[in-house]
């Protein structure tokens, strides 16, 4: 197919599909357009100077994925690295060759943080009002579809609450997402406030040059180790084509983790038993298990995976510690707990988490009519009840964001392919409200509890149900019927 010479408004030309966010998910949508959708003209849209997303902001010592890239990358790209669970620049470089490979990046324009989108029926266009946070000023654009690729949280703060007393410390205070690059922790006492990723991340890398590093947790997570390698995804490579290999090892790890999950559910006690003997055995004889007993069901919160054993390591030659414990008062040079007992500190950092966001915090208008996210109902977590040609990658909570990324990238792409033949301009999901909503994510973790009022809903029943399981994603996305009687066409 031919493209087509775009539509002009007032704004300039008519983009037919504005991608925003030049991240994982953003990168990996421009690619599907381009390959599926030829005839389509689109941009990406980044508010930052650079893509990349979540690898690109997060610079802290030791910044890697826990999953893994058989299963984070993308479906169309093999991950050939030799380390499945991999550091944040590998990501960052595979997410750039990948923009490269297609000329992706150079249809990227920086430095555009889309503040409102305004759909209107009468052209079935929807306008954007775009902020420049970096050269200053405002513009406007016009697109006919808009796909939203933005993550769930703030890029521009983290989950920052206050530490009591925290003005009166005379050490360096930091948060992970705004890590200082001048910060020099060797030879220092590091407490490291969290128990979540993040802080099961930095605890053993802090570890590798600082004297002491802590690791002070208001409660337990369940802490799991995992090979950085994968020996039979690189058995298969050397044997196999690497799309072959590639494609049996990501079929492989997703299906083990489903099983995984499924078992958390139905025997929670069993798989509970099985992580606190993993974690005991690592640790050795006559550690306080204390600190990695949860008192909650394996994956009502995410799970933590550290590659290769590495905090345990450092817990075990004693260059880490894990304290439990909740904090009464920051001092000039350390922490006061609630047990009574103080943690010499010279660094302290909070790893507190996120501050989720859905949309970039962009407002979103429906002929004139503010859309209340929180209200809408989600269609297979791609597009939002009432709401016109939007699309919104969002990913699994119990697998890799990309499992789920490529997927509704798959199926945007044939939407956009039904609705170019047909000679249509517009798709609506169409909620009747006939059954009741449940919040649109089952995880218990901090986080989500802090946000549960910004996002969407979903319903209990298909197609309004999220699934978090692949292979029921795979035959209602990739195989499932447009033309299901929810979604409309015009």
């Amino acid at each position: 197919m031919t493209s087509a010479p775009p539509d002009c408004s007032d704004h300039g030309p008519v983009v037919d599909v504005v991608i925003v966010g030049a991240g994982l998910s953003g990168i990996g949508a421009a690619r599907h357009l381009q390959r599926h959708c030829p005839q389509l003209r689109f941009i990406l849209l980044e508010s930052r100077q650079s893509m990349g997303g979540t690898w690109d902001l997060f610079r802290y010592p030791g910044i890697r994925s826990d999953s893994d890239m058989h299963t984070l990358g993308y479906n169309f790209r093999p991950w050939v690295a030799r380390k499945a669970i991999a550091d944040g620049p590998a990501i960052l470089d595979y997410i750039r060759t990948t923009a490269a490979e297609g000329g992706i990046d150079k249809l990227i324009r920086y430095d555009h943080r889309v503040i409102a989108a305004n759909w209107d029926s009468g052209s079935a266009l929807w306008t954007l009002e775009i902020a420049h946070p970096t050269g200053g000023g405002s513009s406007k654009l016009q697109t006919r579809f808009l796909y939203m690729c933005s993550g769930y949280y703030s890029y521009a703060s983290g989950y920052n609450p206050p530490l009591p007393g925290e003005e009166r410390f005379a050490g360096r205070l930091v948060h992970p997402q705004f890590w200082p690059q001048d910060l020099d922790y060797a030879g220092k006492r590091v407490v490291v406030v969290g128990s979540g990723a993040t802080a099961v991340t930095l605890v053993p890398e802090l570890a590798k040059h600082a004297a002491q590093v802590t690791m002070l947790q208001r409660t337990p997570g369940y802490v799991v180790s995992r090979p950085s390698v994968d020996r039979l995804a690189l058995w298969l490579d050397r044997h196999l084509p690497s799309n072959w290999a590639y494609a049996l090892t990501r079929w492989k790890n997703v299906l083990l983790g489903m099983l995984f999950f499924r078992l958390s559910q139905r025997r929670p006690a069993m798989i509970r038993r099985y992580l606190l003997d993993l974690a005991a055995k690592e640790l050795g004889s006559g550690y306080d298990m204390r600190h990695f007993s949860p008192d909650y069901k394996p994956w009502d919160q995410r799970l933590c995976a550290v590659p290769d054993s590495d905090l345990f390591t450092s817990l075990r030659n004693g260059k880490a510690r894990v304290v439990t414990d909740t904090i009464a008062d920051i001092t000039a040079h350390g922490i006061t707990l609630a047990s009574g007992k103080t943690l010499d500190a010279d660094v302290i950092v909070k790893a507190t988490g996120l501050e989720l966001e859905i949309f970039g915090g962009m407002r979103i208008c429906v002929d004139g009519k503010p859309v209340d996210v929180a209200q809408a109902v989600a269609y297979k977590g791609m597009m939002l009840s009432g709401v016109p040609n939007l699309f919104m990658a969002f990913g699994y909570t119990n697998a890799s964001w990309t499992l789920k990324a490529d997927l509704t990238a798959g199926w945007v792409c044939r939407a956009l392919n039904h609705l170019h033949t047909q000679g249509q301009r517009s798709i609506v999901a169409k909620w009747t409200g006939a059954s009741q909503t449940t919040p649109f994510m089952a995880l218990q973790s901090g986080y989500v509890a802090r946000a549960q009022h910004l996002m969407p809903r979903q319903g209990m029943h298909s197609p309004w149900r999220v699934h978090q399981n692949y292979l029921a994603d795979v035959l209602a996305i990739r195989f499932g019927r447009l033309d299901d009687g929810v979604l409309e066409f015009h």
